[in-house]
């Protein structure tokens, strides 16, 4: 895989659900699923002392989870790459995932995490590709914020029919 990726950890997420199950086909990526997004800073600490990249999958609200262990990241220079689905945004049905949609990028950023934002399908791959690079060559963690409105929106209605 690209970059010394090995890892690829989740917490299970709709928007992240066809990349998930893409992950787990691939024979070189070791799957993790999470119950909380702080536990994948363990495993990419572990991973990274082992000579392998990792990534971590997750949706906004899960970003406030985050805050405490983005400290050790951040102290132990440890290149750490987020994939992060956006809720929050224009159309949300669930007005408790609005506060961390509009907060994930300030607190990543206040965490020092470098923050890039992606709009359109075409710069999904450049994107997360120059943030492998970036987290790699910098010792430093890289979120990259996948818009709503590129991931689609929830409804109600898809909620009560699961």
């Amino acid at each position: 895989m690209a970059h010394g990726v090995r890892l690829v950890s989740y917490v299970p997420d709709a928007g992240h659900k066809r990349l998930i199950e893409l992950c787990q086909a691939d024979s070189s990526l070791r799957t993790v699923s999470l119950t909380s997004e702080e536990e994948a800073v363990g495993l990419a600490l572990g991973a990274w002392l082992g000579g392998a990249s990792s990534v971590l999958l997750l949706q906004s609200s899960g970003v406030g989870n985050m805050v405490n262990v983005l400290g050790t990241v951040r102290e132990c220079r440890l290149p750490f790459v987020m994939i992060v689905t956006m809720r929050g945004e224009a159309g949300e049905f669930n007005p408790w995932q609005v506060p961390m949609g509009r907060a994930a990028p300030q607190v990543l950023e206040a965490m020092g995490v470098r923050v890039r934002r992606v709009e359109r399908p075409s710069d999904v791959a450049a994107q997360v590709g120059d943030a492998l690079r970036q987290a790699g060559d910098e010792d430093a963690a890289v979120a990259v914020l996948i818009s709503q409105a590129l991931i689609g929106i929830k409804s109600f209605q898809e909620q009560r029919d699961r």
